[in-house]
């Protein structure tokens, strides 16, 4: 089905068309990634919009593409070399940059074909990579254009630093986590001039440059401005006043260490401080002494051993839980580092995506994360864009043998000559895929697609990542683009949890393939799952149960059709007038005009959750368990009214697989093109409300009908009776309450017989409507199996008798009732209410039972 969609073109986009256009890129998925639940649901949310507005007469462009994930990709070639027993360095950058591209053509984008498996609408027509010809121009462009203005420039500065990697590392790529290490605290000098220090680090006393203290400190006021000795190098380092430090963390001092934490760097800037680099880049310690060529992680109890010799040590504090950035491809601990990188100078850049928000060109979906948008954006710092890898887009930077630097842009020959050389440094993955959403339709190019498909209509991802990505191409659209935004709507959704609300991950164990949700209940159910827990900015829990159940949901809506088309219904002729309808189809239509209004609502407000349970309880609750049957006794009684119940059937079946299309696509398509022999819903028209004012008596009346209907049941069920065992019965007074009409209705749907002349009323039963009361009278005489009924009783009145037990226990026991929740004694004396409801209930049910 799917590929006889994109064979019919219904995805691809048409940038000549006069339809207004909807515009939606596809937040490129690492080369290297698979599906997980995270895309599931944001490519559902994604396909969802679009086919809607596909629907209603909108030329839809769904980009799709991929990302080159830069260190990922290199690491995940990396480990196919060591299977080998080789290195990048072993084939060099060049043959190595081809090995890359030999495992991409034969590894890469597993994803794409998962997401047709999903039933992703995308134009394939137009994929891109970040790495293709059309994008590495564009990156190119972008580069020469911040540099020539002065946005791009080189310096050294604090970076994270994966020594595993040898690589920087954008704040995106590390992962926080709480580690247990050691807090020890050092006395620096000796007698009136010391001073005690506390850190975690204590290898990196030795590139310390200051120790620093609160200004307006009293206990180190004497100090400030003088000389202390630092352990353990023979060498003294000025005490430095700077209001960056906490006076009530620890002992109000700290040691500054300007080349190994971000911190210390900008005290050090402040103090004019020298920086003294004592690590490689292999977290390898290279100050000169007994700790030269130790590992980071050597030399740190090797410090603390020698300091603890020379009784520098005051506290240690051990186990000490602190937070530790971790490298997020492979896990190993990141390292500040002083490095040479190059940079972007974001300030202007973030006040025009700051303003950009401010002013309403650009929407965040939910609002209230606007302010944390508005955090990151008015306090950005300046962005590392410099990687140390050979995957990527190479810095188009030339140095010359004299010290000359040259920026190449796209058009332009390098310099030549003995002695030029590149930058060897690449781009960061984010600086591409910051220019996704304009680089895609051919930017630096005036293509026909930019100028009919940007600015894009929807940016549908994750609030994790709404400081990363999303503030970048925000920075770049705006910059690249005279001002106009990359997209109109940001709809941010939350993060998939567990059915306890716990975050899925692969230490806890409990996270969820889409594929094997997929292979078991379907892509339209899987999908149906997580929409239906979509709300904006909220996490969603999901659980194996959940997915079961909109199979079953799907399948009720399958046997929903097959029974409308056992039965003639049609979609080829208009409906009949309202006054030739039935209360009960008059009622139907009425609530299936209200659900196309709230759907189309509950779709702009990108509230999927609430858009998911409208469908479901129409569905399953008012169409399937009463319209349906309903429309049995009406077809039943063939002639006009058969006619005017398939016409009924058949346009609210028409109307509701349209507007679950977006959601579940699959099963849609093949009920509606079967119901209708239309073409396909990919390309049907979007339903509208009729416009016919509601019937209030109709409905009233129905309702009226569902309640009866209700009681009926219940009172049988208490009776005894079996759902499908019928009694013989009569209903009175139902003229009096307008249902007068309904009464064959309700003897069908409560299996009730016709009374014969010898009929003697058993148990009888008063339903109170608005209207006045009914009272149904029903023979169950030989209908019941009195043995089998007491024995049933007996059981329930045993199971309500120990539950009355144990909340009186409970409620009686004065360390209960003294200490427990306010709210959880009130729950507990509200199950013994209903527990003593139902023992009476069951007594007097016994006491009803003819003697045997």
């Amino acid at each position: 089905m799917y590929q006889r969609w994109v064979e019919r073109g219904y995805f691809t986009a048409d940038a000549s068309s006069d339809k207004p256009p909807y515009t939606i890129v596809l937040p490129p998925p690492n080369v290297t990634g698979s599906l997980h639940m995270g895309h599931a649901l944001n490519h559902s949310v994604m396909d969802a919009l679009t086919r809607r507005r596909r629907m209603q007469g909108y030329e839809v462009l769904w980009l799709p593409g991929m990302d080159h994930a830069g260190i990922a990709t290199q690491n995940a070639v990396e480990r196919s070399l060591a299977g080998e027993g080789r290195s990048r360095h072993d084939l060099g950058r060049e043959k190595f940059v081809e090995r890359v591209w030999e495992w991409k053509a034969e590894y890469g984008g597993k994803i794409l074909d998962q997401m047709r498996r999903l039933g992703d609408g995308v134009d394939w027509s137009r994929e891109r990579f970040t790495m293709d010809e059309g994008l590495s121009r564009a990156v190119q462009t972008i580069f020469k254009k911040l540099y020539d203005d002065g946005l791009i420039y080189r310096a050294e500065r604090i970076i994270n630093w994966c020594p595993r990697c040898q690589t920087a590392l954008s704040d995106i790529e590390v992962d926080h986590s709480d580690d247990e290490g050691e807090l020890v605290s050092i006395r620096y000098g000796s007698g009136e001039r010391s001073i005690v220090v506390a850190t975690t680090r204590a290898e990196t006393m030795l590139g310390d440059t200051a120790v620093a203290v609160h200004p307006e400190d009293e206990r180190y006021q004497h100090l400030i401005g003088t000389e202390v000795e630092v352990p353990l190098t023979g060498r003294y380092v000025p005490i430095v006043a700077d209001e960056h430090v906490d006076p009530k963390f620890g002992t109000g001092a700290v040691k500054v260490t300007p080349a190994h934490d971000p911190n210390d760097f900008e005290i050090g800037q402040r103090h004019d401080l020298p920086a003294l680099t004592v690590m490689d880049g292999r977290g390898v310690i290279t100050a000169k002494g007994p700790f030269e060529g130790l590992d980071r992680f050597e030399a740190r109890p090797a410090v603390v051993a020698a300091l603890r010799e020379q009784g520098r040590i005051v506290a240690e504090k051990r186990p000490y839980t602190h937070a530790v950035g971790h490298c997020s491809r492979c896990d190993t601990v990141v390292e500040p580092r002083l490095s040479m990188q190059w940079w972007v100078k974001v300030e202007p850049l973030a006040k025009a995506a700051g303003d950009a928000v401010r002013d309403g060109r650009t929407k965040i979906h939910p609002a209230e994360l606007s302010k944390r948008y508005f955090d990151w954006v008015d306090n950005l710092h300046d962005w590392c864009i410099s990687r140390q890898l050979w995957w990527g887009h190479r810095i188009p930077v030339w140095y010359g043998p004299g010290g000359e630097v040259v920026c190449v842009g796209p058009d332009e020959q390098p310099p030549s000559g003995e002695g030029w050389v590149q930058d060897e440094d690449v781009l960061d993955t984010w600086f591409s895929s910051g220019l996704w959403p304009f680089s895609t339709m051919g930017w630096p190019e005036r293509t026909d697609e930019l100028a009919k498909f940007y600015p894009t209509s929807v940016l549908s991802t994750g609030y994790d990542i709404l400081f990363f990505w999303v503030v970048r191409m925000m920075m770049f659209g705006l910059y690249a683009m005279d001002g106009k935004q990359p997209f109109d709507d940001v709809f941010l959704h939350g993060l998939i949890r567990d059915q306890y609300g716990k975050k899925m991950s692969k230490t806890r164990g409990n996270g969820i393939d889409p594929l094997d949700w997929m292979d078991t209940y379907g892509a339209d159910a899987t999908r149906f799952t997580l929409l239906r827990g979509t709300s904006p900015g909220s996490d969603l829990a999901v659980a194996e149960e959940w997915a079961a159940g909109s199979r079953n949901f799907t399948t009720k809506l399958w046997n929903a059709t097959r029974f409308a088309l056992g039965n003639g219904a049609t979609v080829a002729r208009p409906l009949p007038p309202r006054e030739a309808l039935t209360d009960a189809d008059r009622w139907v239509l009425d609530l299936l005009d209200e659900l196309v209004t709230e759907v189309d609502a509950h779709f702009e407000s990108f509230q999927f959750a609430k858009l998911s349970e409208a469908l479901y309880h129409f569905t399953w609750d008012e169409f399937c368990d009463w319209y349906l049957e309903l429309a049995k006794v009406q077809l039943a009684e063939g002639g006009v009214r058969a006619e005017a119940t398939q016409s009924v059937l058949g346009h609210v079946l028409d109307v509701l697989l349209r507007l679950l299309h977006p959601l579940t696509p699959f099963i849609t398509e093949t009920l509606w093109t079967t119901l209708t022999g239309g073409e396909s819903l990919v390309v049907a028209d979007w339903p509208r409300a009729s416009g016919a004012e509601r019937d209030a008596v109709a409905a009233a009346r129905i309702e009226g009908l569902k309640k009866l209907v209700t009681e009926i049941r219940r009172f049988r069920s208490d009776q005894g009776l079996k759902p499908a065992q019928k009694v013989a019965g009569k209903v009175r007074g139902a003229c009096c309450v307008d249902l007068l009409d309904q009464v064959p209705a309700v003897r069908a749907l409560t299996r009730m017989t016709e009374p014969g002349e010898d009929f003697a009323a058993t148990v009888s039963l008063e339903v109170g409507l608005p209207k006045g009361t009914v009272t149904v009278e029903l023979d169950t005489s030989g209908a019941i199996d009195l043995a089998a009924e007491r024995k049933r009783l007996a059981k329930d009145l045993a199971v309500a008798e120990k539950e009355r037990a144990q909340c009186e226990g409970k409620l009686g026991n004065p360390s209960f009732t003294d200490k427990a929740p306010a709210e959880v004694v009130a729950k507990i004396r509200t199950r013994l209410e209903a527990a003593n409801a139902e023992i009476e209930r069951i007594h007097a049910r016994l006491e009803s039972l003819p003697q045997s």
